[in-house]
């Protein structure tokens, strides 16, 4: 009896020490159920945003929400969100007491047609997607992290402005957004789709991106709106006639393409993105294609009218040369003169630039020239190579373009073509005149590669004029007309001068221009050292 007793008591404390383990155990276990049934509630209440009658009262004005737009923009199940549980902290106006998960705004990254993205979707269910301090905090981190990285950013903006009763922690919000979008300028590509309202200072990020681009009909861009219009100005506007996205497409030059819908928008955002390195370090995109390089094309002969004052589509041009005829438009309703967009040249992007005939003769004016110098810096930035088509017949003259300023506006796209390093392919399809000779990517600005067709007309100004000046005493400039043209309105010139390389026959542009493409990727050219060059802005 002693020694049961005396093994009982041993034991005893085992036997109790393994009944409270068990115990812990089981009320760790159901603390720890607890909370994942809190987290779990927080995450649906996140992927609800602002409830689902907000989520309807969106779907009634036809937009999606920013979840859904996610969802279409990138591949299937490739989204990783970052900070799904943020809350403002906001404590002023009774604003502890309203409170959604995610405070507005969808981050972090996916793939698009596999490859790496960030980006964020501004939520305008939730407080109508307005910018607290948590807000600009999540988008700043991916913004960090896109940079860290060297990946682009997407941002998907629907915003009714700066969250009033945050006051200046709103827009100190901003101003840090702005900074990071300077500092990763050049550096990876950044777009901007707004989807909706964007005013006041919400709008110098898409600014500040590289592109922007709009819903139509629903997605509105302005520093004030039209009640502070009416106040200051007495003028009556809507906001469509404000900053809808005619108006930035077709008048200011703010936006650089326009959708019908959010659908439409994310599915050619989808196709933009296949374009674009992912940042300056980057290689350039290749794209199989079964397009032959040495495709010929003997309607390329024929396409420049003989008489030099008869127009025609330099987009027949380019779509002719290009693999398999694609060419992505930007900027297509706005200084018509002069065409840009991206295309490829045996399955690799490159940058197009070209004057157009069809309007004002390709003249170049001060919109036209901010345009196409701000692509081809966009381009050079992420050594994307220049392929300019030129058809110019100089500067367009008057009081508007000279007292707008056309000697500094012309002067961005002088300086755009010569500071850039890329590969530089020009091909004079008709006229090259004056000034504008120079500055669309002549020999003189380190062209690589400089081609003229037979039909190229390469000299300071027209025949008739230059006549009009030459022989203004004589009365019949018939003849003296006849000679201009024979020793200066052709080819031939130049080409004895070494200003440009050949002249080729226009049906071989494709193959010429791919094999030329090929030898410069390993071109290396660099500028002197300068802290930056001074661009005339």
């Amino acid at each position: 009896m002693l020694r049961v007793s005396l093994f009982a008591s041993r034991s005893a404390p085992r036997v109790w020490s393994r009944q409270l383990a068990s115990v812990a155990s089981v009320n760790a276990a159901s603390k720890e159920g607890s909370l994942i049934s809190k987290i779990e509630a927080k995450r649906s209440e996140a992927l609800l945003g602002g409830g689902q009658k907000r989520i309807d009262t969106q779907h009634s004005k036809g937009k999606l929400t920013a979840r859904e737009r996610i969802e279409l923009l990138l591949d299937n199940s490739s989204f990783r969100e970052y900070d799904a549980f943020v809350e403002h902290q906001c404590t002023d106006f009774g604003m502890e007491k309203q409170k959604i998960t995610g405070d507005g705004v969808v981050t972090g990254h996916g793939t698009i047609n596999g490859r790496l993205v960030y980006l964020f979707s501004q939520d305008f269910t939730a407080f109508g997607g307005s910018l607290s301090k948590m807000h600009a905090q999540k988008i700043c981190k991916v913004m960090d992290q896109a940079l860290m990285v060297g990946a682009p950013v997407i941002g998907l903006n629907d915003s009714g402005g700066a969250r009033i009763q945050e006051g200046v922690d709103s827009l100190g919000g901003y101003a840090d957004i702005f900074l990071k979008n300077v500092l990763s300028s050049g550096v990876i590509p950044q777009i901007s789709l707004v989807m909706g309202p964007c005013a006041g200072g919400a709008v110098y990020s898409p600014a500040l991106t590289d592109f922007t681009f709009m819903v139509k009909d629903s997605s509105y861009l302005f520093v004030t709106g039209p009640e502070v219009v009416k106040q200051v100005t007495n003028e009556v506007v809507t906001q469509e006639e404000l900053g809808g996205a005619k108006a930035h497409t077709t008048k200011s030059g703010v936006a650089h393409l326009a959708f019908d819908n959010d659908v439409e928008a994310l599915a050619r955002l989808r196709d933009f993105f296949d374009f674009l390195p992912l940042s300056n370090r980057a290689e350039v995109p290749v794209r199989p294609t079964h397009d032959p390089s040495a495709r010929t094309d003997p309607v390329l002969n024929t396409i420049v009218p003989a008489d030099s004052t008869k127009a025609y589509d330099i987009k027949d041009v380019v779509t002719r040369i290009v693999d398999d005829a694609e060419f992505f438009e930007i900027m297509p309703d706005y200084a018509k003169n002069i065409v840009i967009g991206f295309a490829r040249l045996g399955g690799q992007t490159v940058s197009i630039i070209a004057n157009q005939p069809l309007v004002s003769s390709g003249v170049l004016d001060i919109n036209s020239s901010v345009k196409a110098a701000r692509w081809v810096r966009f381009c050079d930035a992420f050594n994307i190579p220049l392929v300019t088509f030129v058809d110019v017949p100089g500067f367009l003259p008057g009081t508007t373009q000279e007292h707008g300023g056309i000697i500094r506006n012309g002067a961005k796209l002088l300086y755009a073509y010569a500071e850039a390093t890329v590969p530089k392919l020009t091909v004079i399809t008709r006229k090259a005149y004056g000034g504008a000779y120079d500055v669309m990517s002549s020999k003189h600005l380190r062209g690589d590669a400089n081609y003229a067709w037979p039909t190229g007309e390469i000299a300071v100004m027209g025949a008739k004029g230059a006549v009009e000046i030459i022989f203004r005493h004589v009365k019949d400039k018939s003849a003296a007309e006849a000679e201009y043209v024979e020793k200066f309105a052709n080819p031939l010139p130049a080409a004895q001068r070494g200003f440009v390389d050949d002249i080729i026959l226009p049906s071989e542009t494709r193959k010429i221009l791919i094999k030329d493409l090929q030898i410069l990727k390993s071109k290396k050219k660099e500028n002197p050292w300068k802290k930056h060059g001074n661009i005339p802005l």
